[in-house]
C-alpha cells in the first residue's frame, strides 16, 4: 500500500519514493509524438542517474551511477519484473549537460507502448513530467545561455529553410546577446557617473563627459536602429515571405498555387468565382520559405460571400511583399485596364510580377501585342501556361530574385523575434530621449532615468531583466521535452 501524506489543503497526495529531499527530477519524451524507429526519453535533475539505475539492467552488471560522464551504456529497462525494452542510456553529469544539471537520455525503440511504459515506470519512481520548455528554462536558469539564445533553440527546431536555420544558429552562438550586453555595459558606465554627480549635486561637479556620452548615444542609436530595421527581413525569413496571387476570376490562380505547392490544395474549375476565401500554404523554394496566398478572383459581383472574399483579397495585397498578378491572355485589354484601376493603387512598394497566363492559347503575334498591356506599371513580366507548366522554372527564379534574401554570414545578427523587436523599439525611443536631453541640456536626473530605461529594455531581451510571468510565457511556447 502506498504511503500517503496530508497537505495543507487537506487533500491526499502520493508520497514520492525519492523522499523529502526536495529533489525535483523531470522527464519527457523528446522525440516527436507517435511511432518511429527510435524514441528518446530525457531526464534532468540531481539524482536522476540513480533513479534510472533502479530500472536499468546492464549485461555486464555495470551501474549507471559509476559510468563516466558523456558515455552510453547498453542494457534493458525492467519494470514490475518485466523487460520493457532494450535501450541505450546516455549519462551526463553536471554542469556538462544541456540543462547544466545531472541528466540522462534513454534511447528506446519507437513503439508508443514502449515509450509510455518507460515514462510510467519513471513516474512511479517519483519523477514528474516536464512542462513545456522546462528543460530549456533550466538551462537558462543555470547560465548555459541567455534568454535570447534560449528562444533561438525553439527557432532552430522550427527552421524550415537554409536562411532561417542560419539566423537561428547565429543567435544561438550568442552574437546578438554579446552585442546587446556590450551596449548595456557602456551605458552602465555613464549612468553610474551621472548618478554619482547627483550625490554631489550641491558641489556642482561633473564626472560624466557630456560630449563622450553624446557620441555614445549616437553609436547606440545606430546599432539599435540597425537591429530593429532587420526585423522585417527576419520576420520574412522566419515565417515565410508573403506572396499574394491575385487577378480576375478564372485567370489560373488556383492552378498556379497547386503547381507551386505540388499538391491539389485549391479547387480548380472553369466556373467563375470558385475561390471565395483566402487559401494559404508554405513551401521552401531554393532555400527560401515562401507563404503563398491564393485569393478570390476580383470582379463585380452581387454575391455577398464572394464580395467578402474579394475584400480579403485587397487586404492580402496590403500584407504581401510579393504580388503575382495573374492575367488571362484571352481577356480583352480594355477589361484588364479597367481591373487595374482598383489593383494598381495597392501595389506601392510591392515586388510585382505580371504573369500573362494561358500563353498556349494565343498566337505569337497576339503575344507580342499583349506585351504592351499596363505599360506604366513597373513590374517583371512573364508569359506562362500554368496548366501546361510552361515557363514556371523562370517564375521560380523571379520569385527568388524578388525575395531579396541576402547571403547571411556567421556573424550577421538579424532580429526574427517580435518580443525582441518591441523591446528594441522601446530602447531606441529611450536612447533618443537621452540624445535630445543632452542637446537641450536637461538635468542629470532625467538623463539618468532615460538611460536606465534603455538599459532595462536591452536587458529584457537577454534575460538580465525578467519576471517569472515573462519567462513562463516564453517557455510555454516550447515543445514538451525541450
Amino acid at each position: 500500500m502506498q504511503n500517503r501524506t496530508t497537505n495543507t489543503n487537506n487533500s491526499l497526495s502520493i508520497k514520492s519514493p525519492l523522499g523529502d529531499l526536495g529533489v525535483d527530477i523531470i522527464t519527457a519524451i523528446s522525440t516527436p509524438p507517435g511511432m518511429g524507429a527510435i524514441a528518446v526519453i530525457r531526464l534532468s535533475g540531481e539524482g536522476c542517474i540513480a533513479v534510472v539505475d533502479r530500472l536499468f539492467v546492464s549485461p555486464s552488471g555495470k551501474k549507471l551511477v559509476k559510468a563516466k560522464a558523456n558515455t552510453a551504456l547498453f542494457g534493458q529497462v525492467v519494470f514490475n519484473n518485466e523487460v520493457v525494452d532494450e535501450v541505450l542510456v546516455t549519462v551526463f553529469r553536471a554542469p556538462h549537460s544541456f540543462t547544466g544539471e545531472e541528466s540522462v537520455e534513454i534511447s528506446c525503440h519507437g513503439s508508443v507502448y514502449i515509450q509510455q511504459k518507460i515514462v510510467e515506470a519513471l513516474i512511479v519512481q517519483g519523477i514528474r513530467l516536464a512542462k513545456a520548455g522546462e528543460f530549456t528554462r533550466r538551462a537558462f536558469k543555470n547560465g548555459k545561455f541567455d534568454l535570447s539564445q534560449a528562444e533561438a533553440v525553439a527557432d532552430l527546431i522550427a527552421s524550415s529553410s537554409q536562411a532561417s536555420h542560419r539566423v537561428a544558429m547565429n543567435q544561438m552562438r550568442g552574437g546578438f546577446a554579446d552585442k546587446l550586453t556590450d551596449l548595456r555595459d557602456k551605458l552602465l558606465q555613464f549612468v553610474s557617473l551621472i548618478e554619482l554627480e547627483l550625490d554631489f549635486s550641491e558641489e556642482d561637479v561633473e564626472f560624466a563627459n557630456r560630449q563622450k556620452l553624446y557620441e555614445l548615444t549616437e553609436e547606440i542609436e545606430r546599432e539599435i536602429d540597425k537591429l530593429a530595421n532587420s526585423f522585417q527581413l527576419g520576420n520574412a525569413i522566419k515565417n515565410g515571405i508573403p506572396v499574394a496571387i491575385i487577378g480576375e476570376t478564372n485567370a489560373g490562380k488556383s492552378t498556379l498555387l497547386n503547381l507551386l505547392l505540388n499538391e491539389e490544395k485549391a479547387i480548380v474549375s472553369d466556373i467563375h468565382g470558385t475561390t471565395r476565401d483566402v487559401i494559404e500554404d508554405i513551401v521552401n523554394i531554393g532555400g527560401v520559405t515562401f507563404r503563398f496566398i491564393d485569393t478570390a478572383g476580383i470582379r463585380s459581383t452581387t454575391d455577398t460571400i464572394e464580395s467578402l472574399g474579394i475584400e480579403r483579397t485587397f487586404q492580402k495585397i496590403e500584407q504581401a511583399s510579393i504580388v503575382l498578378w495573374m492575367i488571362d491572355l484571352t481577356t480583352p485589354a480594355e477589361k484588364i485596364e479597367s481591373l487595374a484601376q482598383s489593383i494598381v493603387p495597392k501595389l506601392n512598394e510591392k515586388q510585382v510580377v505580371l504573369l500573362f497566363n494561358k500563353s498556349d492559347l494565343i498566337s505569337n503575334a497576339e503575344l507580342t501585342e499583349k506585351q504592351n498591356i499596363l505599360p506604366n506599371l513597373e513590374a517583371e513580366r512573364l508569359f506562362i501556361s500554368a496548366k501546361k507548366q510552361q515557363n514556371t522554372d523562370v517564375l521560380v527564379q523571379l520569385l527568388l530574385k524578388a525575395a531579396h534574401i541576402p547571403q547571411i554570414g556567421e556573424n550577421d545578427v538579424i532580429v526574427t523575434n517580435l518580443r525582441h523587436y518591441e523591446a528594441l523599439t522601446k530602447a531606441l525611443a529611450a536612447i533618443r530621449r537621452v540624445k535630445e536631453g543632452l542637446e537641450i541640456g536637461i538635468t542629470s536626473d532625467f538623463i539618468s532615468q532615460d538611460i536606465r530605461e534603455c538599459m532595462f529594455y536591452l536587458g529584457e531581451i537577454t534575460g538580465q531583466i525578467s519576471t517569472d510571468e515573462v519567462l513562463g510565457n516564453i517557455f510555454s511556447r516550447f515543445c514538451i521535452g525541450k
